[in-house]
């Protein structure tokens, strides 16, 4: 509490001026990190209406550092999403009043961002749309880099893969132009494995995503580089090369990260080598906090989830021609109702050659039934048909002579 006081006095309760700029600075900076060590969010975003006029004296640039900074501190205590939305709007009004145009972009981009972890794409995309407006006319490139990359997320988010990858083009072009800082090239390194494994091209996602854990494991950014380690290994999984999963987390790099996160993923490559429903519904129970946090990784181990039940049906319904449904739901220990619902599902999409009755029936043909006389008896009408024809007109012909 003495330390708080004496920084506040220094840096918000003394005179604003030019002179001791340094000095205050350097307090602000260590009453974030007090704030941020108790918690105390409300604490450090009063911090950014008190320092007004400490902004008012200091160049633009260095405000924009430091507004970045608090709001950065903010983020660092838990649950605070909403609270940064909020002070995110505050500040980009007042740099608007102040006609701070660096410093409101800057903010307008950041809140974009929140919105899309709020899953509110509707404002996000709204704001992107006009700040992309704005920017290309300035031709600031690494905001333009930023920004594309922002929307390229929230059109993935929206399960629109085409402008999400036309998004991404546009923050690469912009890339190539500038020097980007390494940062921001994992990132896109990062939404670009992203939008390879939606198209199922798990082979150049994996590529991607090591580029980004590489470079985010330099820069020890810790929280990162351990979603792109979960990325590679998830492509490995959905890529059907489970067995290799194990070994990547074993490495020098891999081991690094070890906790929950890694070993969810090795329970569910574990499951997915045995060809088990029962293993992966008991890996999706014990870490299903680690894996439904995770929008990307939530969306494939669905898909992933789906093939297993297909293949299990599958291999059950083998070596019957007549079976009920209730009698397979038990030998996947699974609920009647959702087998029935895949069984159809499975004949709607011709995988499966049966048919399934009001009782929960299931009759299967087999391959050799439906490749038996049926198809050769079609054939033999169509040729007859063809004869018939011929003979007509022939007759025809002879009658008119």
């Amino acid at each position: 509490a003495a330390a708080i006081r004496t920084y506040r006095s220094i840096c918000i309760e003394a005179s604003p001026s030019q002179a001791n700029a340094q000095a205050t600075e350097a307090a602000i900076a260590k009453l974030c990190a007090l704030y941020t060590k108790q918690h105390d969010a409300n604490a450090l975003a009063k911090m950014l209406t008190e320092l007004r006029p400490f902004f008012a004296v200091i160049p633009k640039a260095k405000t924009a550092k430091l507004v970045k900074n608090i709001i950065d501190a903010v983020a660092k205590v838990p649950n605070t999403t909403k609270l940064q939305v909020q002070l995110c709007r505050e500040q980009a009004e007042w740099a608007k009043a102040e006609k701070r145009s660096f410093l409101r972009q800057r903010l307008e981009l950041r809140l974009a961002t929140l919105l899309l972890e709020l899953c509110d794409y509707a404002p996000a995309l709204t704001l992107i749309t006009r700040l992309l407006t704005e920017v290309k006319r300035l031709d600031d490139k690494l905001l333009l880099v930023d920004i594309h990359l922002v929307e390229s997320r929230v059109y993935h988010a929206l399960r629109n893969v085409a402008k999400a990858k036309a998004a991404l083009t546009a923050s690469r072009t912009a890339a190539n132009a500038i020097y980007v800082p390494p940062t921001v090239q994992a990132h896109i390194d990062m939404q670009s494995g992203v939008l390879q494994a939606e198209e199922k091209d798990y082979k150049t996602g994996y590529s991607y995503f090591f580029e980004a854990f590489e470079q985010l494991g330099a820069l020890d950014e810790n929280v990162l580089a351990l979603r792109g380690l979960k990325y590679m290994l998830l492509c490995k999984v959905m890529g059907g090369q489970a067995h290799e999963v194990a070994n990547i987390a074993s490495t020098k790099g891999g081991v690094k990260y070890a906790g929950r996160d890694i070993d969810a993923l090795k329970a569910v490559a574990a499951a997915h080598k045995a060809r088990t429903l029962k293993d992966f519904e008991v890996a999706k129970k014990d870490y299903n906090d680690v894996l439904t946090s995770d929008a990307i990784v939530d969306g494939h181990l669905r898909v992933l989830y789906d093939d297993l039940l297909e293949l299990n049906v599958m291999r059950l319904l083998e070596p019957y021609s007549r079976v009920d449904v209730s009698y397979v739901a038990s030998q996947l220990e699974l609920e009647s109702g959702m087998v029935e619902a895949k069984i159809s599902q499975m004949i709607l999409d011709k995988k499966l050659d049966a048919v399934l009755d009001d009782a929960g029936v299931l009759k299967i043909f087999s391959e050799e039934a439906s490749k038996g006389g049926y198809p050769d008896a079609l054939d033999t009408i169509g040729n007859l048909d063809k004869v018939v024809s011929a003979l007509f007109v022939r007759s025809a012909k002879l009658m008119a002579s």
